[in-house]
């Protein structure tokens, strides 16, 4: 019982050690995305969830959304020609 109770206490110890230090890790810088402004695909032009799951990704700080992801690699193939679309 003794050894239970010292197990335990140590747990507790090496507990309260860590939720300290975690505490004192510097936080991750946060960047800023650009939303997604469009209710259609980049690519295809479909509605975005018409064809699935849309498929989200950040392109040099900026939020894309895709209806597929066949999409996403014809983006990736000519992305400055997709990006022409949100301006």
């Amino acid at each position: 019982m003794k050894a239970l109770k010292k197990t335990t206490l140590t747990l507790l110890t090496l507990a309260c050690i860590g939720s300290f230090f975690s505490g004192c890790a510097s936080p991750q810088p946060r960047t800023s995305v650009a939303p997604y402004p469009l209710k259609k695909c980049l690519v295809s032009e479909n509605e975005l969830g018409s064809m699935g799951d849309v498929v989200t990704e950040v392109y040099n700080g900026r939020e894309v959304k895709f209806c597929c992801k066949p999409c996403v690699k014809k983006f990736h193939a000519n992305p400055e020609k997709y990006l022409a679309r949100l301006k």
